[in-house]
């Protein structure tokens, strides 16, 4: 599975910006898929994750209510929708994907693909 992000760039506090991350392969609607970010001097985060099948989403609290995963199946892409950023925002981006879902879907230890991420910078 190849993971290829797009849509990040400089955007001013309480913007919104949306990130696609296009996947290659035929199993794509069975892939638990997600977002993670690292900011400079940071450790990669989880951001959030939407499985295949049921289409169950998760969110880290720090971006409960802002941001909202989503995916299209028939175009192997999957979404991040963020509204009201903040400077605390900026950071690259990762697209992530594994088969089958886990509880720990939050690691990144727990995925097999990742995508190459895209810059986010949020201006205050």
């Amino acid at each position: 599975v190849q993971l290829v992000e797009s849509g990040g760039e400089l955007v001013q506090a309480g913007g919104s910006l949306r990130l696609s991350c296009v996947a290659s392969g035929r199993a794509f609607r069975s892939y638990t898929m997600a977002w993670f970010r690292q900011a400079p001097g940071k450790e990669r985060e989880f951001v959030a994750a939407i499985r295949g099948g049921n289409g169950s989403t998760y969110y880290a609290d720090s971006v409960k209510g802002r941001f909202t995963i989503s995916r299209d199946n028939a175009k192997n892409t999957v979404y991040l929708q963020m509204n009201s950023l903040e400077p605390a925002d900026t950071a690259v981006y990762y697209c992530a994907a594994r088969f089958p879902h886990t509880v720990e879907y939050r690691k990144v230890s727990a995925y097999d693909y990742w995508g190459q991420g895209t810059l986010v910078t949020v201006s205050s």
